[in-house]
């Protein structure tokens, strides 16, 4: 007995193993080169990293969940760090400012991961089927959250994926296999967790319209009395919510989408600091360029020279 479950564990290790090669195979063949691809299927994303990087970088993050076939990423979100490999998959929630880095990449084995975005819409509808009997017991509302790799999701990456070379039949296939995926997400050990991304009345979905309000119109003034009226909480709960959500409170988000944005403006429009400052909601250049030099780690004009020059 003891013999027939260790060859049926090794079984199912090879088997995990093969397919990861499998997946690794398939984003290579997507991605000639580094960099962030979104390929002719909706909502589906793969990411390509030749080298360990120092230096965390900055980025805001939206909904949908990273299936790693090769590598390690770590993820700074507020005074939590997050890793995470092959052997987990990671769940962002909502839409959120991070630092992250490739902790574990190489010129022969870079990092590859499959991105695929999740609609919270959608994903209710399938909560209905994946739960018929009632969804689980809501747990803390985070922006991330990790979970052990499931080898069926990995095999249903590899269908995904196997469409790009089926393009007759991938209008009609995609969504079953997105179905899948999130069926199987929504089964999984953070299944918990991935049901308040669909569910309109947990605390996550709350906090998301303030954070949709937010990115709408960040270069406004706010008040967090009118941010808890959005999410329909008390100002105390919302202000909770809001940090074990994103981290940060609602004033340090705002800030890091302003200098994210000004950033982006700088480097794809070509913008002087001060019109970027100006454009996303600062008064003052010299407190933007302070906060901006605190975020990225470097000032808003070298910033852009260095772009403008690496171009």
């Amino acid at each position: 007995m003891a013999n027939l479950e260790t060859n049926t564990l090794i079984q199912a290790i090879d088997s995990s193993a093969e397919a990861r090669a499998k997946l690794s195979e398939l984003i290579s063949r997507y991605t000639p080169h580094d960099g962030y691809f979104d390929l002719p299927l909706p909502g589906v994303h793969l990411l390509r990293v030749s080298a360990e990087e120092k230096h965390p970088s900055r980025a805001v993050t939206k909904p949908g969940m990273c299936i790693v076939a090769q590598g390690a990423k770590r993820v700074l979100l507020g005074d939590d760090v997050f890793e995470y490999d092959n052997s987990r998959m990671a769940v962002y929630s909502t839409e959120v400012p991070v630092s992250a880095n490739i902790i574990k990449a190489s010129k022969e084995e870079p990092y590859l991961c499959l991105i695929v975005d999740i609609e919270p819409q959608k994903l209710a509808e399938l909560t209905l089927k994946a739960f018929p009997d009632g969804v689980p017991k809501l747990q803390q509302p985070r922006a991330l959250f990790l979970g052990k790799a499931n080898p069926k999701i990995v095999e249903a990456g590899i269908r995904l994926l196997e469409l790009m070379a089926q393009p007759d039949d991938a209008e009609f296939l995609q969504p079953l296999v997105m179905d899948e995926i999130f069926i199987r997400l929504l089964r999984s050990d953070i299944g918990s967790l991935v049901v308040q991304i669909a569910s309109t009345d947990s605390n996550l979905q709350r906090v998301a319209k303030s954070i949709r309000w937010i990115r709408e119109h960040y270069t406004e003034s706010m008040k967090v009395d009118d941010l808890a009226d959005i999410s329909n909480m008390s100002v105390s709960a919302f202000h909770t919510h809001f940090k074990t959500v994103t981290g940060m409170t609602p004033l340090q988000f705002q800030k890091e989408l302003r200098l994210h944005e000004a950033k982006q403006l700088m480097l794809t429009k070509m913008m002087d600091v001060s019109t970027a400052c100006m454009h996303v909601g600062y008064a003052s250049v010299s407190q933007f360029s302070r906060e901006y030099s605190r975020l990225f780690g470097v000032s808003p004009s070298k910033d852009a020279r260095s772009q403008i020059t690496a171009g």
